[in-house]
């Protein structure tokens, strides 16, 4: 597996990584994915501290505490259950994050994040003591690197211009091409890598993916995700499938350094590891996406 180096950090990340989100709670098959995909050059896991309430941090850290050395392992803070409170409450205040790192530590059996984010984040957060955090962390050893998981582009402005993290995390596929109007760019210039989540679109960019396009994905319509789902089965080859296409658009970019996909089962993680393996798109190609596709633009936030 092809791996690329994280923004400025030391950290060189598989192209495709495994977004752990997805693995459920079922023991014994997440291990077995999580061990089928470091067997197979997969070194870099995403997982949160929110994601089923901490198990999954929690099978994580059971399955790789033999292998610790072999992966690059990202969690996410920021999100906190208040005994009595229905739902979760969003926390970027230093103490928390001072908190919630030794329960990730804890769940993870390890004594150290290669890369910790921020799970989010807003204007009216304390972001200079946020930031500050971080950095404690990073001098303390707890943390190697640090970043931010984020679809806000004002959000990620301040980050960048103001903090040393190393990445950000958004959502970046054919059906969701917002980064390519602002984030991208600014990240290219500041040394910044993007990890692009739900390359896939929840399955719809995939050879079976008209099935689930049966409802509207951001400001596309029902009809014309299968319209553009036809498109782009139409411009596959013998040599690429749809799946391919959709993994490797992404990684065109030169400022995404990884794809997250998930996986639910070993097939689908075979399925996925085979089209990131693939030959990058030719320029041709990524014109034919392009052209069928929405370039997109962000509305919020902005």
């Amino acid at each position: 597996m092809k791996t690329n180096r994280l923004g400025s950090s030391d950290l060189d990340v598989s192209a495709m990584g495994l977004g752990c989100m997805s693995l459920g709670t079922d023991e014994a098959q997440a291990t077995a994915i999580i061990h089928e995909a470091l067997d197979r050059g997969i070194n870099f896991l995403d997982t949160a501290d929110l994601y089923d309430e901490g198990r999954n941090e929690e099978i994580i850290g059971r399955a790789i505490r033999h292998r610790r050395a072999d992966v690059i392992l990202a969690t996410k803070v920021g999100n906190r259950r208040i005994p009595g409170k229905e739902g979760w409450s969003w926390d970027a205040s230093k103490a928390y994050i001072r908190s919630a790192v030794k329960e990730s530590l804890r769940r993870l059996q390890t004594d150290y994040i290669d890369l910790y984010q921020l799970h989010g984040g807003t204007l009216e957060d304390n972001i200079d003591e946020t930031i500050e955090a971080f950095e404690e962390l990073k001098r303390e050893g707890v943390i190697r690197h640090y970043g931010i998981s984020s679809i806000r582009p004002n959000v990620i402005r301040e980050y960048v211009q103001r903090s040393g993290i190393v990445s950000v995390m958004s959502q970046y596929s054919i059906l969701d091409r917002r980064p390519e109007e602002s984030i991208l760019p600014l990240l290219a210039r500041a040394g910044i890598s993007l990890i692009a989540r739900g390359p896939l679109a929840s399955g719809i960019l995939t050879e079976h993916g008209s099935s689930k396009a049966k409802r509207a994905y951001l400001d596309y319509t029902e009809a014309e995700l299968t319209e553009l789902h036809g498109q782009l089965m139409s411009q596959t080859t013998l040599t690429r499938t749809l799946t391919q296409t959709a993994l490797q658009y992404p990684l065109a970019d030169p400022a995404v350094a990884a794809i997250i996909p998930g996986a639910s089962s070993l097939e689908q993680l075979r399925q996925n590891m085979a089209a990131a393996r693939s030959q990058p798109l030719s320029a041709l190609e990524l014109e034919a996406v392009q052209e069928a596709s929405k370039a997109g633009r962000y509305t919020l936030h902005v």
